[in-house]
């Protein structure tokens, strides 16, 4: 079975630990519900950015793949979110650019280095 969908999974974990971290942070309720409520404008936009990248080619590059899937993540998300009917501030939209950057992009920076060091204990 490929890789990809596993790294999609952590991708959706880290996602929701992102809208976690932010419901914490604000005193929010941490109910699965709320947090999932949060986290699913990101979902979809992850999901719509990872869809059209072709994840079982480029689940790991970081660029441009990667890059692409984390602004994708952060403007469809912030897009839905804002449809949904919820609020963005801009610095709202700036930690999100930022934590989700971290997190999607660092993601993919650990997995690549683990591939190269299989790939080199291999030969």
């Amino acid at each position: 079975m490929s890789k990809w969908p596993w790294l999609a999974i952590i991708d959706i974990l880290l996602i929701i630990l992102f809208a976690l971290l932010g419901r914490r942070e604000h005193e929010h309720g941490l109910a699965i519900s709320g947090i999932l409520i949060t986290a699913l404008p990101f979902i979809i936009g992850y999901a719509i950015a990872t869809g059209l990248s072709r994840p079982w080619v480029s689940i790991n590059k970081l660029w441009p793949t990667g890059i692409l899937v984390w602004l994708g993540t952060v403007v469809l998300g912030v897009a839905t979110r804002l449809l949904m009917g919820h609020t963005a501030a801009i610095s709202f939209v700036i930690v999100t650019f930022v934590v989700l950057g971290i997190f999607l992009l660092g993601r993919r920076a650990v997995s690549s280095l683990i591939a190269k060091r299989s790939q080199q204990q291999k030969a």
